[in-house]
């Protein structure tokens, strides 16, 4: 008999995703982690620790990461072929 697949589940108890969306999750995930520790960082060295900080902090991580996420869908395949030529890929 046939049993149907099991499907995985991500942590928050969402069914995974099919991985030809990996080339669009992985840009996503790390666009996110990326912009969210420079924008603190750069907010920090800017402004200080303020009131409001939380806020401005936000927005400049919001349009940040506005940048970031496409510029990461447009730049990955030709740095993909840059690493390739330098790193002797298996």
């Amino acid at each position: 008999m046939n049993k149907p697949k099991p499907t995985s589940h991500t942590i928050f108890g969402l069914p995974k995703l099919h991985p030809r969306y990996a080339h669009f999750v992985m840009p996503f995930l790390l666009s996110m982690l990326m912009t969210c520790i420079i924008s603190l960082v750069s907010t920090l060295t800017g402004i200080g620790i303020v009131p409001g900080l939380l806020g401005i902090w936000m927005s400049a991580w919001a349009a940040s990461w506005l940048v970031a996420f496409p510029t990461l869908l447009i730049a990955l395949p030709f740095v993909r072929k840059l690493t390739a030529a330098i790193v002797d890929m298996p």
